[in-house]
């Protein structure tokens, strides 16, 4: 089946700006378009970097994954690209699209302080988005391009939590 990405929030260009940021996550989504592919196959061609890299799909919903058996009768969990095209359908001004180019493009250096501070603050339990915009006095497009960026943070409704490691 032919599935198109539809991108109607700004906010959500992040994940697909940060899903080919780098040579190995483009070779690793163009593997998972034309086949289903294994964790253990994508670490052994592609290492950790490989490992994060289907997660972050994952996360951003760019993969979908399904289990199979393996020969010594051990569940895997293998991953397939959803999508072979993007729709974008969005409108937003000057500065909210300013603010999400900013954080996909911004140093991993840079990012990772600030998704530190949001990750402790957010804490184990989660947080109004609303409120966590206010006391770091983050725009909501600024803010939900940071947790789309993220690869332990998620929205939830209205709030925003850790990943678990379940997930």
């Amino acid at each position: 089946m032919k599935r198109i990405k539809v991108i109607n929030d700004p906010a959500d260009m992040v994940a697909l700006l940060r899903a080919m940021d780098s040579p190995v996550k483009k070779e690793i989504f163009q593997l998972t378009t034309n086949k289903w592919v294994t964790r253990k196959e994508v670490e052994e061609l592609y290492g950790e970097e490989g490992a994060n890299a289907l997660k972050f799909f994952e996360k951003m919903h760019l993969v979908e994954t399904s289990w199979q058996i393996d020969s010594e009768f051990n569940k895997e969990k293998t991953y397939h690209s959803y999508y072979v095209s993007v729709h974008i359908n969005t409108s937003a001004s000057i500065v909210e699209i300013s603010d999400v180019l900013y954080i996909a493009a911004m140093s991993e250096k840079d990012y990772r302080k600030l998704e530190d501070k949001l990750f402790d603050i957010v804490g184990s339990r989660g947080t109004f988005s609303g409120d966590l915009g206010k006391d770091l006095e983050l725009n909501p497009t600024m803010l939900k391009a940071l947790v789309k960026r993220s690869g332990r943070l998620v929205y939830r409704g209205h709030r925003i939590e850790r990943i678990s490691h379940e997930e």
